[in-house]
């Protein structure tokens, strides 16, 4: 799973629980049932767990473009300097 497929999964799975526990709840609100609201939404956590969970292909749209070994050694990786300066502190007299 690329990237973008992990954040589609990821608003994907919070959109689908929140609409199953509204829809759970208010089902199960005016049908006077605690067992159908909770059926309710344990069908959509386990629908959800089986559209979120695999890596199915509409995840892999976006694949990432990794570097081949001989190009990473004509490109050797910058090296980091460090902007303070190491002077010694100034006595005050």
């Amino acid at each position: 799973m690329d990237w973008e497929g992990q954040k589609v999964a990821e608003q994907l799975m919070q959109i689908m629980l929140v609409v199953f526990a509204i829809g759970g709840f208010i089902t199960g609100y005016f049908m006077g049932s605690f067992q159908l609201m909770l059926f309710i939404y344990a069908g959509g956590v386990v629908l959800t767990t089986l559209i979120t969970i695999p890596n199915w292909p509409f995840f892999n749209r976006h694949p990432l473009q990794w570097l081949d070994p001989s190009e990473i050694e004509k490109h050797p990786k910058p090296q980091v300097t460090s902007s303070i300066s190491k002077k010694q502190p100034s006595k005050k007299k």
